[in-house]
């Protein structure tokens, strides 16, 4: 296979890019509580239950960062956030993880 300078194979490369991007507990679930529309901060934390307003602010801006999530700010000052062309097209991606993670659910706790 061929490598890039860092040693990766260009197969693993891309991978690690895509796993990096979506890296942490709470990127997969602020896209999909995104998926569903435009959205304020306080409601796309009581949609992601659990993450702090720290954490979430950090996890906007890095998927903001990558182009996933757009951020708006109206004449006054209404912030809002929207999911990207670019970061709807991990919607496939997250329905195969879905099903997967309903099958590997019934695998090891048979529910």
């Amino acid at each position: 296979m061929l490598t890039q300078d860092g040693g990766c194979p260009k197969s693993i490369l891309a991978i690690k890019d895509a796993i990096e991007t979506m890296d942490g507990r709470w990127k997969l679930p602020i896209l999909i509580s995104l998926s569903a529309g435009t959205k304020r901060f306080k409601e796309i934390a009581k949609d992601v239950q659990g993450i702090s307003d720290k954490m979430l602010s950090k996890e906007l801006k890095e998927l903001e960062l990558n182009k996933l999530i757009t951020r708006e700010v109206s004449e006054l000052s209404v912030v809002e956030y929207s999911i990207t062309e670019h970061g709807k097209s991990l919607e496939k991606v997250m329905k195969e993880l879905y099903d997967w993670g309903l099958e590997h659910r019934r695998q090891i706790i048979g529910k």
